[in-house]
């Protein structure tokens, strides 16, 4: 397990330097957190990995189409939206 978080670090502090607008959402939910989202920053910020909102955005939401992709099924727009 400790390689998998090793490979998110680095891929992590590859991105750092596009910190500049971690507000703002690639959906426009601006201001709102779903539950992955809040998940995600919770690791990141145990880890000690600093937070980058445009990042977790993108993975979050990858993770939810794939979800739907292979299952069919639609994600609860109270876990991802």
């Amino acid at each position: 397990m400790s390689g998998i978080l090793e490979q998110g670090k680095e891929f992590l502090s590859k991105d750092s330097g596009n910190n500049n607008n971690n507000t703002t959402s690639t959906q426009g939910n601006q201001g709102t957190e779903d539950y992955a989202d809040k998940g995600l920053d919770a690791f990141e910020k145990k880890e000690g990995i600093p937070e980058n909102r445009g990042m977790n955005e993108k993975i979050t939401d990858g993770a939810r189409n794939e979800f739907e992709n292979i299952t069919g099924d639609n994600v609860s727009s109270k876990i991802s939206n």
